[in-house]
């Protein structure tokens, strides 16, 4: 992995040479920041630029063994873990971590759930994990200066775990290098917290989201800027987007279905919606309750705004051009925010059909307003 292969956040590249060109590399990092940034990658260039012996021009070479072994997955002084499922450890699952890596340059917690298909499970960093982990880092360095440890999503990481890992994530040795991503660095346990430096990595500009889409997926510019700008900094979210899966289309039916069933105030009708929807696996009606605020949002710029500032898909534009006048300076604030508690009652393991026959019926209220 190269600093070039990753879009955006230029001034992150720069600080990451320059700590090693410099040699004055922390003991432990924490990159942080939203999905779809390339966090995880921007940690595998790092540690990739660390050990090659030939780089230049604030690249590694990807030619050297050390380069070579990083480009396969398979250097031997570079370490990962991450959250899995039934009480495991990271080498348990290394072959599907290197498919996964090997499928995705830009990650995702929902894309390592699908490989893993744990869509019902939340995988986590088992006390287990710690064991593996200080062994791993006791070991001397085989081909490099520096062994590196990339900790990938560590919020996901269990107390025990935790609390086993805070001597030698603070006092290292001397050729020990952590590297934690974060996804959210709030929810990161402040033991770890509090040994590790921090390097944000901001959300990827619109332009540099549509280049990549360009170069990376084929498709014309126009296209291109569109799906970016619904992306609003995320990658992942961006790829996503460009598949118009059956989920997506799944979700704009249940959205527009709702809308109408609320604007007719047909309250059995959405009894039945609000069941239905709540079939879903919990991860799934959060994904829902994602598109329902971004199409609330781009109905209310189709309807107030410049219609050019507005990007929807032909199929939800030609939605709009009758349902956007309902969502306006009267209720646009109030209905983002019952969508806002809907998804936060549903991420706190609430009962899904109550909460969304509520969110429904609030809905109903406001869509005349």
């Amino acid at each position: 992995m190269r600093f070039s292969d990753i879009y955006g956040n230029e001034a992150v590249k720069q600080r990451l040479r320059a700590m090693v060109d410099d040699d004055h590399i922390p003991h432990a990092l924490l990159l942080h920041g939203p999905t779809g940034t390339g966090k995880l990658a921007m940690a595998r260039a790092f540690a990739q630029y660390l050990h090659c012996t030939d780089r230049h021009d604030g690249e590694p070479c990807g030619k050297c063994p050390n380069c070579l072994a990083h480009q396969s997955l398979n250097h031997a002084d570079t370490y990962f873990v991450f959250p899995v499922i039934k009480q495991g450890t990271s080498d348990k699952y290394i072959a599907e971590w290197r498919d996964f890596l090997t499928r995705y340059r830009f990650e995702s917690y929902q894309r390592w759930q699908a490989v893993l298909k744990s869509e019902n499970a939340q995988p986590m960093i088992y006390v287990t994990e710690s064991e593996s982990i200080i062994h791993k880092m006791n070991l001397a360095a085989f081909t490099a200066p520096y062994k590196v440890m990339i900790i990938w999503l560590p919020e996901k990481m269990n107390e025990g775990c935790a609390n086993k890992l805070l001597k030698i994530i603070e006092e290292p040795s001397s050729d020990s290098i952590f590297v934690l991503v974060s996804d959210d660095e709030s929810k990161v346990l402040p033991t770890i917290y509090s040994r590790v430096q921090r390097v944000e990595m901001k959300p990827v500009p619109t332009p540099e989201v549509a280049r990549y889409l360009e170069e990376a997926e084929a498709i014309d510019p126009d296209t291109a800027m569109a799906l970016a700008a619904i992306a609003e900094g995320d990658i992942v979210a961006a790829e996503e987007s460009l598949k118009l899966d059956s989920e997506q289309r799944d979700f704009f039916t249940q959205f527009v279905d709702l809308m109408r069933k609320a604007y007719s105030r047909d309250f059995k009708g959405l009894r039945q919606w609000s069941e239905k929807v709540s079939d879903y696996k919990r991860e799934k009606c959060c994904r829902f309750l994602e598109a329902s605020a971004r199409l609330l949002r781009e109905n209310f710029i189709f309807n107030v705004g410049d219609r050019s500032l507005c990007y929807l898909r032909p199929e939800e534009a030609k939605f709009s051009s009758r349902f956007a006048p309902f969502i306006n300076e009267r209720n646009v604030e109030a209905m983002a925010a019952e969508l806002d508690s809907a998804l936060r009652d549903i991420r706190g393991n609430a009962n899904a059909k109550i909460v969304l026959f509520h969110f429904s019926l609030n809905i109903a209220k406001l869509i005349k307003a």
